[in-house]
């Protein structure tokens, strides 16, 4: 098993880390930031929420046991760290029941499988697209702009990004439940 070697020769001596862990740290950067999202909508403190748990999970790292889990494991820290962070903001009346939180974490880390098979054949099916179809999906989306602003940007009617947009989403979608049905076990 290769090993990362830690970063400072001035301390104590720490064990390295395996590379197999960081490669899983790595991968799972974005679910985890997802899950801790499910919990707490507010993307700020979700990033917040994630640079908490990034600091447990690297000082924890020994605790996991490679071969299992990842993403439950780090789920789990995680989800404590959602609650510590509710705690501290315990004061805002806008706040959900720790039990309601816990049930959509744990929603959120049995979908979180799914959700990334489909982001990934999106990914896919989107390189598949004509660069113009792609083109106008990231001006509609990617800029965040209104159907309206994308039809003044490109000089045409709207309606006519309409329909094409609505055209690009069908051959996205039929594409997503091809590509995932496909790669179910039968």
């Amino acid at each position: 098993m290769t090993t990362s070697e830690p970063s400072s020769t001035d301390g104590p001596s720490e064990p390295p880390v395996p590379e197999e862990f960081v490669q899983l740290f790595t991968r799972n950067q974005r679910r985890l930031y997802l899950f801790i999202l499910a919990q707490c909508p507010n993307p700020v403190e979700a990033e917040e929420i994630l640079q908490e748990t990034n600091v447990v999970i690297w000082r924890k790292f020994r605790q996991f046991e490679m071969g299992s889990s990842f993403l439950a494991w780090a789920g789990r820290i995680a989800h404590y760290e959602v609650l510590k962070f509710r705690e501290r903001r315990h004061r805002d009346r806008h706040r959900f029941s720790d039990e309601f939180v816990k049930h959509v974490a744990e929603e959120a880390l049995e979908e979180s499988d799914q959700l990334e098979a489909r982001r990934m054949a999106l990914l896919n099916c989107l390189q598949k697209l004509r660069a113009s179809d792609r083109e106008l999906i990231r001006h509609r989306y990617a800029t965040g702009h209104s159907g309206q602003d994308v039809a003044d940007q490109l000089d045409r009617p709207v309606n006519s990004i309409y329909q094409s947009l609505s055209r690009i989403r069908r051959t996205l979608m039929e594409c997503i439940n091809r590509q995932l049905s496909t790669e179910r076990p039968s």
